[in-house]
């Protein structure tokens, strides 16, 4: 696990990166890290990803309570959930990529994602002969409600390596940062493969 200020750098590092990558715009996104002690670095409400500071890195516990007087990302419950459910992950991504929202307009239920090479960048998948089946859930304003919608499915499917909010981005998670970014790359890519081969069927 991670000590406050490596986590701060990582998470900085990963915004910087993101935001090269068109996968946070504006303000959108939000990352968190948990810290060897179990309480959770996360991003502040409202930071602009792509230009983080350490004053955009904030503590919280591991229930989501602040540990100072600033606001954590609005979707904190969706990170303390992965965190809970998952004790091996130590690191949450939340980019709002392009290709997963129109992806997500595209799809209903889920993306399933088989026989692609690059399947193998995920945890435990050695053979592109896999099917790797991301969850597409309908976006909801009531973040606690949304968790409780996401969390049945996480439970009984516990090798999830992410799922899609419709119309507003992904979340995925690792070990640590890196991994989890690992995983943001492999997914935007393999949802690129996706979305063209819908384009093809269509012409």
């Amino acid at each position: 696990m991670y000590e406050f200020t490596q986590a701060v750098d990582e998470l900085i590092e990963a915004g910087n990166a993101l935001y090269r990558m068109g996968m946070v715009p504006a303000t959108s996104g939000n990352f968190s890290a948990r810290l060897a002690n179990g309480d959770i670095a996360i991003t502040v409400s409202g930071a602009h990803k792509g230009k983080l500071t350490r004053a955009d890195i904030m503590l919280m516990d591991k229930h989501g309570k602040a540990r100072d007087e600033r606001k954590p990302s609005a979707e904190t419950a969706l990170h303390t959930q992965v965190y809970a459910l998952f004790p091996e992950v130590n690191a949450v991504l939340h980019p709002h990529a392009l290709n997963a929202v129109v992806l997500s307009k595209r799809r209903t239920d889920f993306v399933k994602l088989q026989d692609y090479e690059l399947l193998k960048a995920f945890p435990g998948i050695s053979t592109h002969r896999t099917t790797l089946q991301v969850p597409i859930f309908p976006n909801d304003q009531d973040i606690p409600r949304l968790a409780r919608q996401v969390e049945p499915y996480l439970k009984q499917s516990p090798d999830t390596v992410a799922y899609i909010i419709a119309g507003h981005g992904f979340y995925t998670w690792g070990k640590d940062v890196a991994s989890a970014m690992r995983h943001i790359e492999a997914l935007d890519y393999l949802f690129a493969c996706e979305l063209a081969f819908d384009r093809s069927d269509k012409q």
